[in-house]
């Protein structure tokens, strides 16, 4: 057995146990690069080393560092009460509402992980209490926080970007960010109103006359005025997006600046904002990373290629390659697991297939994989059901589970027809 098959394999076992196990794919993904590369393959020590992403660690800690400060201080969750209290129990609009609140606060930086878990418990009950289904309301919040996902800001765009940079596809910042979100606000919109989404907004006219169906939500401290803490953590941050659109400011260590900046004022407290950091993700994207590094050496890259070109064609394989990082996502990381393995892929399917569009495959990879995550088995999807009555919950597990796997055909045919 070659060591380009020794590494596939490796990878497929990486993949399989975080499928099935709680274990971080991370340290199992960095002991079998050590193993693989030094021990099989002879590769020198420091060659493995070099594999792990220092620029990508970097601005993954800043950024979720700075956002962890924002959430700690109540900024994040003051802004989302503001933005519910706007809609003033409109049954239609809340749901609407939702979706582009997840969006907008997940493209400013929190991510999708972050946001969802900011904002899923508030819409499940408000969705409770206000007579709306529980699925569109996950729906909406669920696409939401993934629709902004792939923001240049949020972890896992800079994620893709930087694995992107990686294969030669670099300055596709901005189209991958839109065609992910563009994809979730088409699926999102489309299984809101396909499901009964429609009918909400006649309620609503009918229950006008009836204050007290849909009470407007109670007056907590989080409605009150942004505090000098808040309001300076909210400057924090818009200096640091200012600054990396218009001034080519380096991302992450424009984060460690503004999250000083914060400590240092007094207006947010870091040994609570780095305990709430996802340390697990960062640690199993890095892992992986690096364990994708050994491939690349070995060529086990191109030993997967040809494994996805026997099944596809230069017209299909769009959504050959959206289906199957689909289904694999259902069970495992998006940005931990699935997008570090297959978007390496892209420059080598795309010439062996003759495919003069390489970012329309590593559209499909993006899309294909997020589109699944409200998956019940998904965090996003989780998170969304631990907000729901408990009586709730049984029906909702199984509502959820039938969307997620529905959704790697839909990102199938999506991914084909688009891109």
């Amino acid at each position: 057995m070659n060591l380009a098959v020794i590494s596939v394999v490796a990878l497929a076992i990486a993949v399989i146990v975080s499928c099935f196990t709680s274990i971080n794919v991370g340290v199992l993904a960095m002991g079998m690069a050590w193993v693989v590369g030094v021990y099989i393959g002879h590769i020198p020590l420091n060659t493995v080393i070099a594999g792990f992403p220092t620029a990508l660690f970097l601005t993954l800690s800043g950024v979720t560092l700075l956002f962890s400060l924002a959430q700690c201080n109540g900024t994040l969750d003051k802004l989302a009460h503001h933005a519910v209290r706007a809609c003033r129990g409109n049954q239609g609009v809340v749901p609407i509402m939702f979706f582009f609140l997840a969006a907008s606060i997940a493209s400013l930086g929190p991510g999708n992980i972050s946001t969802a878990a900011l904002l899923a418990p508030m819409a499940m009950n408000t969705a409770s209490r206000s007579g709306i289904p529980l699925l569109l309301m996950a729906i909406m919040v669920g696409n939401g926080s993934n629709a902004g996902s792939l923001s240049p800001f949020a972890p896992t765009g800079i994620i893709v970007n930087g694995l992107m940079a990686r294969i030669g596809m670099d300055g596709f910042q901005t189209q991958t960010y839109l065609a992910n979100l563009l994809a979730h606000a088409a699926v999102a919109f489309g299984g809101y109103f396909i499901l009964g989404g429609w009918k909400l907004f006649r309620a609503h006219a009918a229950a006008r006359a009836d204050k007290d169906r849909v009470p407007p939500p109670p007056v907590t401290a989080a409605d009150r005025s942004f505090d000098r803490r808040q309001w300076a953590t909210l400057t924090v941050i818009a200096a640091m997006l200012i600054g990396a659109i218009f001034f080519n400011v380096n991302v992450g260590f424009g984060a460690f600046v503004g999250a000083a900046v914060l400590v240092l004022t007094k207006c947010a407290d870091d040994g609570e904002a780095i305990r709430r950091m996802p340390w697990r993700v960062i640690l199993m994207v890095t892992g992986v990373t690096v364990l994708i590094a050994i491939l690349e050496k070995a060529q086990g890259i191109d030993l997967l290629v040809s494994m996805v070109a026997k099944v596809s064609t230069p017209k299909t394989v769009t959504g050959v390659i959206a289906f199957i990082v689909g289904v694999i996502s259902v069970y495992s990381s998006t940005s931990g697991v699935v997008l570090p393995a297959f978007l390496p892929m892209v420059p080598g399917l795309a010439h062996q297939l003759g495919v003069i569009n390489a970012l329309g495959i590593a559209n499909s990879i993006n899309v294909g994989g997020h589109l699944v995550d409200v998956s019940p088995l998904s965090t996003i999807g989780a998170l969304c059901l631990a907000g729901a009555p408990v009586e709730e919950s049984r029906p909702l597990f199984n509502k959820l589970l039938a969307w997620g796997l529905s959704m790697s055909v839909v990102g199938a045919l999506l991914c084909y027809a688009a891109f």
